[in-house]
């Protein structure tokens, strides 16, 4: 037999599911008005045509609030929506380079990256070797060191330069605004 047990409740208890026998109540415009018996409480928000909110149930003896619930509500998602407008999501841009890469290619590759950085994302700046490429890890070190070296006001080296079996693998991160 499965017995279902409701570990936290994300929603606030209102109005008659607030089981307590005392509770402390705080009136709509913030007022203490001292601990009292729920059921006195919960007439005094039909009185005022508001809902009585449990808003701290671990207190001793919990806090209820008289409040417009539904209004609370829409306070509430409309806060949490204005934090995810705020928030900035960091990405990983990927430049790729060769090992023989040319000037205008290099500076090309340069300019993606160094637009990457100026929105905030992080860019991975990777080196494929092919074929006979593997016998020269030095010369992709080399490029590397090049790239990370013309981006040094914008950018720090995350993790240097790693050579990861066909691929060699260099993180840059933005600086932070001063």
């Amino acid at each position: 037999m499965w017995r279902c047990l409701i570990i936290s409740n994300k929603e606030l208890q209102i109005n008659e599911e607030i089981r307590d026998r005392e509770v402390r109540v705080i009136d709509s415009n913030g007022g203490q008005l001292g601990i009292m018996p729920a059921a006195k409480a919960l007439e005094l928000a039909y009185e005022e045509d508001l809902d009585l909110v449990k808003i701290a149930p671990q207190a001793k003896p919990p806090v209820c609030k008289i409040i417009d619930y539904g209004k609370y509500r829409f306070e509430l998602a409309k806060r949490e929506k204005e934090a995810r407008k705020n928030q900035h999501i960091v990405e990983i841009k990927e430049v790729r380079l060769s090992l023989n890469i040319d000037v205008h290619d290099f500076e090309t590759k340069k300019s993606h990256a160094q637009r990457f950085l100026k929105e905030g994302n992080k860019v991975k700046v990777s080196i494929r070797f092919r074929g006979r490429e593997m016998g020269h890890p030095a010369q992709g070190y080399e490029v590397m060191r090049h790239f990370a070296e013309t981006l040094v006001e914008i950018a720090n080296v995350e993790k240097p330069a790693k050579l990861e079996g066909r691929n060699m693998l260099m993180f840059l991160a933005p600086k932070p605004a001063k």
